[in-house]
């Protein structure tokens, strides 16, 4: 019988995590048949009754297993854990708890995999009705924007809601990078995905974990983590501004020439300084922003701690670092 294991990542999640059990547990049954599952929750560090819930469903079903951080690590770092842990499954699902990932596009996802030729399927959504309108320009501009200067390109409406093939699983691992991005990550590693259309559902409790903050942050760390442009762009601003700055003293001159009269050639001067001065400061700052992307994976850190846990002995702060 094939393995099949759903990740699911958790960060206070108290108010939902019962109702979404209920939901899952009854695909589950549904294909009892064929696979054999098991629900691997990671509790991202929460601070409400998510793990003390968690244990309880553990306590009940054999088939729930959690995995709790020692503090809030990201959700990048909850699916890695999940991956970490599910690795030697068959097939390996990544959704969230909070219900707007419909568990009935499971059995969809399986058979694409198993039965249609395909190593991945993935959700896409359809549309972004309900959601905020400022995040929806802000999301659509970002994908925009990294799909012109980074080669590995990523569908605008790409989820992390997918089921995978245990090779697909290994080739995402292989990647020791400490920064990640997943869905660049999955875009990048390649192999044969299905799309599937689906309709986000409202969330059934509690409030969304994504602020603008941490979404302008998301979004920060994909662009510099698949193009190096930025860098290049820097040197091209530089030269620019520098240009400026010549032309705007040239131009001073010459008016002085002609008019002796003319009095602006202090502003313009100033004004060129500080046109030179913002470059520079600009190409500081995209350096800077690289060489604390460098600095965070040379200190080699684990990307996630575990405090808790009723799986096998797989995890430790070595493993999670890899």
């Amino acid at each position: 019988m094939n393995t099949l294991a759903i990740i699911v990542p958790c960060y206070n999640e108290q108010d939902v995590l019962k109702m979404f059990y209920g939901e899952i547990t009854k695909v589950v049954s549904s294909i009892a048949d064929n696979y054999s599952t098991e629900l691997v929750f990671v509790d991202d560090g929460s601070t409400d009754r998510t793990l003390e819930i968690l244990k309880e469903l553990a306590l009940r079903d054999p088939i729930v297993k959690y995995i709790s951080f020692s503090r809030n690590f990201g959700k990048e770092a909850a699916m890695l854990a999940g991956m970490n842990y599910a690795v030697n499954a068959d097939y390996i699902a990544i959704m969230d708890a909070d219900l707007q990932h419909s568990p009935d596009l499971i059995p969809v996802m399986l058979k694409s995999v198993s039965e249609e030729g395909y190593d991945v399927a993935a959700a896409r959504r359809s549309n972004r009705d309900g959601e905020n309108k400022f995040k929806s320009f802000l999301s659509a501009s970002f994908y925009k924007v990294i799909n012109k200067i980074s080669e590995t390109k990523i569908s605008d409406s790409a989820q992390d809601f997918r089921v995978m093939k245990n090779t697909v699983v290994k080739a995402i691992l292989s990647l020791p990078e400490k920064i990640r991005f997943s869905k660049g990550i999955f875009s990048w590693v390649g192999f044969n995905v299905k799309w599937i259309d689906h309709t986000n559902r409202e969330r059934a409790a509690g409030q969304t974990k994504w602020s603008l903050t941490k979404l302008m942050k998301y979004a920060i760390d994909g662009i510099l983590g698949f193009t190096s442009l930025p860098l290049r762009l820097s040197f091209a601003f530089s030269a620019l501004f520098a240009f400026c700055s010549l032309f705007g003293v040239i131009y001073a001159l010459v008016r002085n020439i002609i008019n002796h009269d003319y009095i602006c050639s202090m502003p313009l001067t100033l004004a060129a300084i500080f046109f030179v001065g913002a470059g520079i400061c600009l190409s500081i700052g995209i350096l800077g922003e690289y060489t604390s992307r460098a600095y965070t994976e040379v200190k080699g850190r684990p990307q996630y701690i575990i405090s808790q846990t009723n799986t096998r002995n797989l995890f430790t702060i070595t493993e999670g670092a890899e």
